[in-house]
């Protein structure tokens, strides 16, 4: 089978920073070597928001802001909620 979807459900959750960036850079391997699809849930914004097309913030089960990767972190309050700064 070639699936076309991979759905991950907090992928980076109990993973120390360093595998969590090995993993990550297997997801965008993943994707660059086989096109497919990959829909994230994650709470730890820094590592994945560099390798995603496009994001969705949701608070308290609302969505209160979406973009791009790159419009995402250069976004005030992301980067005031989840960086930090």
């Amino acid at each position: 089978a070639e699936p076309t979807l991979l759905l991950l459900d907090e992928p980076l959750l109990g993973l120390s920073p360093m595998m969590q960036n090995m993993l990550v850079d297997a997801i965008k391997r993943l994707r660059s070597d086989s096109g497919i699809t990959v829909v994230m849930s994650e709470q730890f914004a820094r590592p994945v928001l560099p390798i995603i097309d496009y994001g969705y913030i949701i608070e308290n089960g609302m969505l209160t802001l979406s973009g791009t990767g790159q419009e995402l972190m250069d976004n005030p309050e992301v980067r005031a909620a989840y960086f930090g700064v």
